[in-house]
């Protein structure tokens, strides 16, 4: 069904309240979840909202207030209380940024015990909006295995680097196995079979259901070199405190690197660089005419001022039924 952005994201507050989250918490967590929608990833946006809420219901403990473990002028170690990622990162990347900017021009700011943190985009977007290059690593649970296996070991450990440019900012995200988690719990909650490749069952035969693979593991992007870069993303979200290998959707790791240019060279004179290069790679001759050249970012940046034009995303009735269902109920 299509629905109006400004309806999608009253439904997911809604229901944010109702599952137990404050309104300032609701709005923050709405703001990820429908930027996903606009981007064109919907299987982190409208219903990842009910996966959020099933994980709160489910916990067999309340959360904890979010927490600084360990501070100094440029880094900070914090305990996300077991919070849903989206609280917890913004936390870490706000704090990042001010740091970079009050004081040495960098900052290294990671939090553990956390879950769901989304898109790395998302945060990098307002890194580059302030001027800076940032770097994020994620860990957590098992659910990938390393090439050559089929036992989960590695967790999707994405990895993503933002660059302030103009017209966007030059931003690459990218989970380290074949197919995220959320596309396959999107996958099983609409009855739909996984592509060929991307899992295995928990005996450790290739699957096509995404049951089974969330019982299993799922594969890893690129290969030997994507298995060798899983594992280093793994090591880096280990720094910010999270376990070698938590089980379960807890204690994830998020860290963030938030690095001035001015340090280096004028900011000014980075960020133009950084402009007139993305421009050269967008101008290299075409394999296919019908297809043009992209820099990272592009793509995202163009899906969601389409949307943004048309007003409405497309989000399946189950999921929609779903939502105002959990926002129609008595908050908790």
């Amino acid at each position: 069904m299509l629905l109006p952005i400004s309806d999608a994201r009253a439904l997911v507050e809604s229901a944010m309240v109702a599952a137990g989250q404050t309104r300032e918490e609701a709005e923050i967590i709405a703001d990820h979840l429908i930027d996903c929608e606009l981007r064109g990833l919907s299987f982190g946006g409208l219903a990842r909202a009910l996966s959020v809420i099933e994980r709160i219901r489910t916990a067999e403990e309340p959360h904890r207030p979010i927490t600084v473990r360990r501070e100094t002028l440029l880094s900070a170690a914090l305990d996300g209380g077991d919070q849903v990622g989206y609280l917890v990162a913004k936390r870490v990347t706000d704090m990042a940024i001010e740091k970079a900017r009050s004081n040495t021009g960098l900052a290294i700011v990671g939090a553990s015990n956390t879950w769901y943190t989304g898109m790395f985009s998302y945060y990098l977007e307002m890194v580059t909006n302030a001027g800076f290059v940032g770097m994020i690593a994620g860990s957590g649970g098992p659910k990938v295995a390393p090439h050559g296996g089929t036992e989960a070991r590695f967790s999707t450990n994405p990895i993503a680097f933002g660059f302030p440019a103009d017209p966007q900012p030059v931003i690459w995200d990218v989970g380290t196995s074949s197919v995220m988690l959320g596309e396959v719990m999107l996958a099983e909650r609409l009855g739909q079979a996984l592509p060929e490749g991307r899992a295995f069952d928990p005996a450790g035969n290739p699957t096509l259901d995404p049951s089974d693979a969330l019982a299993g593991a799922f594969t890893v992007w690129g290969g030997h070199k994507g298995s060798g870069l899983s594992m280093v993303v793994q090591l880096l979200g280990m720094l910010a405190g999270q376990a070698a290998s938590p089980q379960g959707l807890t204690d994830c790791g998020f860290l963030l690197v938030v690095i001035d240019p001015e340090l280096l060279l004028p900011r000014e004179d980075y960020f133009r660089r950084v402009s007139d290069f993305a421009d050269t790679v967008r101008g290299t001759r075409r394999e296919d005419e019908n297809a043009s050249v992209r820099v990272p970012f592009d793509r995202s940046a163009a899906e969601r001022s389409r949307r943004l034009d048309e007003g409405v995303i497309d989000v399946p009735q189950q999921i929609y039924d779903a939502l105002a269902a959990v926002a129609a109920a008595p908050a908790n």
